[in-house]
């Protein structure tokens, strides 16, 4: 079996591959890697013998001190053996560690690592041991929660920051201010939800939920608590997690006319894979950081101390709750639609199939953002929004476009389907329900009754009679081909001077068609297809 010698030759290898030094160096600098005695806190002198096994060395256990640039103790590292997991040394390494005053710690085996911060919640697994310098700015930062939740904020935080001297400028003015400079004010829920997280914060929590209905301004509002946590030094970097590609641009876009005005810079990860430590918020998919286990070779867990989840129950999901863990630093979660999946576990459920309720667990938005009671730190519901008044969101309008088939598949019992009887000469039935559409049932008569029902209803220009942009969602990019396809067919029919050539009353928007993430931001625009001029001149405002 490998000792924990042979596990401590790979371990001297990444602490110098890292700039740890166990020697003075060329430059003089002194050695910053002890031996401590795990006991009585001597250090080893570099001629005693240790023998080939360290565990069971007379003396006692040994640990690596790792020392700051004025020789104070800033990190301990516990070595194990490669046969042991490095984890369960966690308990002695904490304790070790307090003993020294210190708050980094670095569990390996010489195959798997982690880097723990005792201020800042559990393990991390690493590929590599953080250098002196990274660990130096983790230790300068100090969070200060009270300095946080004493700062004054308004409908007016953002607009400040956008534009210096708006408090100084008269009624009027402010609203022809807010036109040309696009000034945004924070709504009253929005302020509300700011100092519902300061009243979290001094409560000494490092995870927030805010559970938003579409609609309500969460970039709006995640930009503003990127500013609180910048401007209060409780982070030197924010780091917005995103998961689709035109959501990153949009993100980049708003954080910069938000902020960049007042001295915050973003800039999108993989457009400033050299420099994004320049920057104070860090725009990326979530997809990038797991190409590749990038996330694990090219940052430091304590490269950032607030990590904002946008459609934070997809951010944990799957193996990238990985990344997201790995990061150390406060964690807010914005999403409309919270997955609670412990709701009606009850304790003998859990003691019956602990695997399962553990898979749950990890999966459960409201318990991995600290909301351990399933309420978020802040909640605005659609039905909120809609009975604001004046109103900020109107209620949805439901439309009937069933068709014989679907309102069998809706059913409890199923769409039932006999299949034609097969060699043995059995028939044989198969029941679809409404998770199977368009997965494992399809069917055209219903997309093209979803359709109509869509044209005969959809709010149209009052002049030109023109259907407005709209967004059709899939069950797939391959029912997404077939709703486009079956839109431009059917308007073509109903309007074949204006669509009787070039395809283009729909267009899919999917990952994979190229120029996608253009589209989104055109859509946004009013400048994707459509026939109407725009009250700005663009080149049309209709877009489905």
């Amino acid at each position: 079996m490998p000792s924990e010698a042979q596990a401590r030759i790979t371990i001297n290898r990444m602490l110098e591959e890292a700039g740890w030094r166990f020697l003075p160096d060329p430059d003089g600098r002194r050695e910053n890697i002890i031996c401590e005695h795990r006991v009585t806190g001597r250090a080893f002198a570099p001629s005693q013998d240790l023998g080939k096994d360290f565990e069971h060395a007379p003396s006692g256990f040994v640990d690596y001190v790792l020392l700051n640039t004025d020789q104070r103790p800033v990190a301990v590292t516990e070595a194990k053996r490669e046969s042991i997991d490095p984890l369960t040394g966690k308990e002695q390494a904490r304790s070790y560690a307090e003993s020294l005053g210190v708050s980094h710690i670095f569990l390996s085996n010489g195959l798997v690592h982690y880097y723990w911060n005792l201020r800042q919640g559990n393990p991390v697994k690493v590929s590599r041991f953080l250098p002196l310098d990274q660990l130096g700015k983790a230790a300068e930062w100090r969070p200060d929660p009270a300095r946080l939740a004493a700062v004054t904020v308004d409908e007016n935080y953002i607009a400040v920051s956008q534009d210096a001297a708006w408090l100084s400028y008269s009624p009027a003015d402010r609203a022809l201010v807010m036109v040309n400079k696009k000034i945004r004010l924070l709504r009253d829920y929005q302020v509300l939800g700011m100092r519902e997280l300061q009243k979290a914060v001094s409560l000494a929590l490092i995870r927030f939920l805010f559970e938003m209905a579409t609609g309500t301004g969460k970039t709006l509002l995640a930009a503003a608590i990127a500013k609180l946590y910048l401007r209060t030094e409780n982070a030197m970097r924010v780091l917005f997690l995103v998961d689709r590609l035109e959501l990153e641009t949009q993100a980049w876009k708003n954080f910069n006319a938000y902020l960049a005005n007042d001295g915050i810079s973003t800039v999108i990860y993989k457009q400033k894979r050299r420099d994004w430590m320049q920057a104070q918020v860090v725009v990326t998919t979530i997809q990038s950081l797991a190409a590749r286990n990038r996330f694990l070779h090219e940052f430091a867990p304590t490269d950032f101390q607030l990590i904002i989840s946008d459609e934070a129950h997809r951010t944990i999901s799957g193996n990238n709750r990985a990344i997201f863990e790995y990061f150390v630093g406060a964690k807010l979660g914005l999403t409309a639609t919270p997955k609670d999946y412990l709701k009606g576990v009850s304790d003998q459920a859990r003691q019956n199939d602990p695997r399962e309720y553990e898979r749950r667990l990890l999966l459960d938005t409201y318990r991995t953002f600290g909301s351990d009671d399933g309420k978020p730190t802040f909640r605005y519901t659609l039905l909120d929004a809609v009975q604001h008044v004046p109103p900020y969101l109107c209620n949805p309008v439901t439309l009937d476009a069933r068709t014989d088939i679907t309102t069998q598949m809706l059913s409890d019992e199923g769409y039932t389907v006999t299949v034609p009887a097969n060699e043995d000469g059995q028939e044989q039935e198969l029941v679809f329900g409404k998770k199977d559409y368009e997965r494992k049932f399809f069917s055209d008569e219903t997309n093209l009754s979803f359709v109509r029902c869509f044209l005969d209803n959809a709010k149209c220009d009052p002049i030109t009679g023109e259907v407005g942009k709209t967004i059709m969602f899939a069950v797939s990019r391959k029912h997404a081909t077939k709703l486009v396809t079956l839109l431009n067919e059917e308007a073509t029919r109903r309007w074949p001077k204006e669509y009787g050539a070039g395809s283009t009353f729909a267009v899919q928007v999917t990952s994979d068609i190229p120029g996608a993430q253009q589209m989104t931001i055109d859509f946004a625009s009013n400048y994707l297809n459509g026939n109407c001029d725009s009250d700005s001149g663009g080149r049309g405002r209709k877009s489905s």
